[in-house]
């Protein structure tokens, strides 16, 4: 009775005394004419931003050294059979940071030489973006014909029907599919002579254990210990890094 008395007391005020109603903010989507031109350029600059933010993944696996990076480091991961370790975070974090540290000179190029005048109002944003593809552009061309894969872009090419004489005169709808291409093909090159030590490896083993008439015990769960120490023994991870590295002409 006592508990009732003390509820009562204490949600009397607010059943007597009137509550003020809390306003609620109002929002409002709508599209309204441009007072003037200035007005339009802006609007469209803005939706051009956010489509770029947009395809901001698109251009850094595409347009990088991305692809090659974390396609090595795949194979990695399933020549050593450690399933999911190195974790697929760690990988593609590290694949990232790579990439800048690769394509730090064409950031600077495009930051010195486009974004910088654009910023200072001196030129516009279509020379904006013309500066920025031309630089990559010119990463992505330098990619194959340093590594011998000027034959993925005639070969787009001649799907099209159309013929090129010099890989300068290619639009960037080929040259652009041909670079990822030829990232591929590199990627699975350095996969392959990653997986050619620890398919021996593998082999050794399966054959003492088939010596010793072992065979219920899985040859990779033995051999696992055995391909991460021969790994780390002649520093794997800084001969990879810096292989990738080097592969790139920048």
């Amino acid at each position: 009775m006592r508990k009732l008395l003390v509820l009562i007391l204490v949600f009397m005020p607010t059943m007597i005394l009137p509550q003020e109603e809390l306003p609620f903010p109002s929002i409002s989507i709508g599209i309204s004419p441009a007072q003037n031109q200035r007005d339009l350029v802006v609007t469209l600059e803005i939706l051009l931003i956010l489509t770029v933010l947009t395809l901001a993944p698109s251009i850094i696996i595409l347009f990088t050294s991305f692809t090659r990076i974390v396609v090595v480091f795949s194979f990695l991961r399933n020549a050593l059979g450690t399933r999911q370790t190195p974790p697929a975070q760690v990988l593609v974090g590290l694949a990232l940071f790579l990439t800048f540290f690769i394509m730090q000179p064409v950031w600077n190029d495009i930051y010195n030489n486009a974004i910088s005048p654009y910023m200072r109002a001196e030129i516009g944003y279509q020379e904006l973006f013309s500066r920025m593809m031309q630089r990559v552009r010119v990463f992505m061309v330098n990619e194959l014909v340093n590594h011998h894969n000027e034959d993925n872009v005639f070969l787009l090419a001649s799907s099209l029907g159309q013929k090129y004489d010099k890989i300068e005169d290619v639009p960037n709808s080929i040259v652009i599919p041909a670079f990822v291409l030829g990232e591929l093909e590199l990627g699975f090159k350095m996969g392959v002579l990653l997986y050619i030590p620890f398919i021996v490896v593998d082999m050794v083993v399966a054959s003492v254990l088939l010596g010793m008439g072992m065979i219920m015990i899985p040859p990779v769960l033995i051999s696992l210990p055995f391909k991460v120490l021969l790994f780390i023994a002649v520093n794997g991870w800084d001969l990879l890094v810096s292989g990738l590295v080097k592969s790139f002409a920048r």
